[in-house]
Protein backbone atom coordinates (compact mmCIF):
# COMPACT_ATOMS: atom_id res chain seq x y z
CA UNK A 1 0.00 0.00 0.00
CA UNK A 2 0.93 3.29 -0.92
CA UNK A 3 2.83 5.93 1.84
CA UNK A 4 0.13 8.78 2.07
CA UNK A 5 1.69 12.20 2.99
CA UNK A 6 -0.96 14.43 4.68
CA UNK A 7 0.45 18.05 3.96
CA UNK A 8 -1.68 19.94 2.65
CA UNK A 9 -5.15 18.49 4.35
CA UNK A 10 -3.02 18.90 7.90
CA UNK A 11 -1.83 22.08 6.76
CA UNK A 12 -5.32 23.04 6.42
CA UNK A 13 -6.90 21.48 9.31
CA UNK A 14 -4.77 23.31 11.51
CA UNK A 15 -5.13 26.25 10.20
CA UNK A 16 -8.80 25.99 10.29
CA UNK A 17 -8.23 25.35 14.52
CA UNK A 18 -5.45 28.31 14.54
CA UNK A 19 -8.27 30.63 13.10
CA UNK A 20 -11.13 29.52 15.95
CA UNK A 21 -8.86 29.62 18.41
CA UNK A 22 -7.88 33.91 17.57
CA UNK A 23 -7.62 35.78 20.71
CA UNK A 24 -6.67 32.60 23.35
CA UNK A 25 -4.35 33.14 25.58
CA UNK A 26 -0.33 31.98 24.92
CA UNK A 27 0.01 28.76 23.65
CA UNK A 28 -3.46 28.36 23.50
CA UNK A 29 -3.97 30.78 20.35
CA UNK A 30 0.04 29.27 18.49
CA UNK A 31 0.03 25.45 19.62
CA UNK A 32 -2.27 23.36 17.30
CA UNK A 33 -2.47 20.52 20.18
CA UNK A 34 -3.74 22.77 22.56
CA UNK A 35 -5.71 25.27 20.48
CA UNK A 36 -7.64 21.57 19.40
CA UNK A 37 -8.65 21.13 22.99
CA UNK A 38 -9.62 24.63 23.75
CA UNK A 39 -11.44 24.93 20.89
CA UNK A 40 -13.06 21.45 21.24
CA UNK A 41 -14.07 22.61 25.02
CA UNK A 42 -15.37 25.87 23.76
CA UNK A 43 -17.73 24.32 20.21
CA UNK A 44 -18.99 22.33 23.34
CA UNK A 45 -20.02 25.15 25.30
CA UNK A 46 -21.33 27.28 22.76
CA UNK A 47 -23.60 24.05 22.21
CA UNK A 48 -24.70 23.72 25.38
CA UNK A 49 -24.94 27.48 25.93
CA UNK A 50 -27.52 27.69 22.81
CA UNK A 51 -30.04 25.24 24.63
CA UNK A 52 -29.47 26.86 28.59
CA UNK A 53 -30.29 30.22 27.17
CA UNK A 54 -34.02 29.23 26.35
CA UNK A 55 -34.12 27.85 30.18
CA UNK A 56 -32.85 30.89 31.54
CA UNK A 57 -34.91 33.29 29.46
CA UNK A 58 -37.99 31.06 29.87
CA UNK A 59 -37.11 31.21 34.10
CA UNK A 60 -36.67 35.22 33.47
CA UNK A 61 -39.73 35.79 31.82
CA UNK A 62 -41.65 33.14 34.47
CA UNK A 63 -40.45 35.54 37.76
CA UNK A 64 -41.33 38.66 35.70
CA UNK A 65 -44.80 37.34 35.37
CA UNK A 66 -45.06 36.43 39.07
CA UNK A 67 -43.74 39.78 40.38
CA UNK A 68 -46.48 41.51 38.04
CA UNK A 69 -49.40 39.46 39.21
CA UNK A 70 -48.64 39.37 42.52
CA UNK A 71 -48.51 43.08 42.51
CA UNK A 72 -52.26 42.65 41.05
CA UNK A 73 -53.01 40.23 43.92
CA UNK A 74 -52.74 37.01 42.19
CA UNK A 75 -49.99 34.37 42.09
CA UNK A 76 -48.20 33.02 38.77
CA UNK A 77 -49.65 29.48 39.12
CA UNK A 78 -53.10 30.75 39.66
CA UNK A 79 -52.76 33.82 36.78
CA UNK A 80 -51.63 31.42 34.44
CA UNK A 81 -54.37 28.80 35.22
CA UNK A 82 -57.28 31.57 34.63
CA UNK A 83 -56.04 32.79 31.57
CA UNK A 84 -55.93 29.14 30.23
CA UNK A 85 -59.87 28.91 31.94
CA UNK A 86 -60.54 32.05 30.04
CA UNK A 87 -59.00 30.92 26.60
CA UNK A 88 -56.15 33.39 26.72
CA UNK A 89 -53.40 31.88 24.63
CA UNK A 90 -50.53 33.91 24.96
CA UNK A 91 -46.62 33.50 25.69
CA UNK A 92 -44.65 33.76 28.07
CA UNK A 93 -42.18 36.06 26.89
CA UNK A 94 -45.41 38.18 25.50
CA UNK A 95 -46.71 38.13 28.73
CA UNK A 96 -43.57 39.34 30.56
CA UNK A 97 -43.22 42.45 27.67
CA UNK A 98 -46.74 43.35 28.46
CA UNK A 99 -46.09 43.57 32.25
CA UNK A 100 -42.76 45.39 31.67
CA UNK A 101 -44.44 48.02 29.04
CA UNK A 102 -48.49 48.17 29.46
CA UNK A 103 -49.26 47.42 32.93
CA UNK A 104 -52.86 48.33 32.26
CA UNK A 105 -53.26 45.59 29.85
CA UNK A 106 -51.37 43.32 32.29
CA UNK A 107 -53.98 44.21 35.18
CA UNK A 108 -57.04 43.91 32.43
CA UNK A 109 -55.27 40.67 31.43
CA UNK A 110 -55.06 39.39 35.89
CA UNK A 111 -58.46 40.76 36.12
CA UNK A 112 -59.54 38.43 33.18
CA UNK A 113 -57.78 35.46 34.92
CA UNK A 114 -59.40 36.39 38.15
CA UNK A 115 -63.01 36.11 37.03
CA UNK A 116 -62.39 33.46 35.19
CA UNK A 117 -61.14 31.48 38.68
CA UNK A 118 -64.12 32.43 40.95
Amino acid sequence: MARVKRAVNAHKNHKKVLKLAKGYYGGKSKLFRTANETVIRALRNAYVGRKLKKRDFRSLWIARINAAARMNGLTYSKMMNGLKLAGIEINRKMLSEIAINDPKAFTELVNTAKTKLA
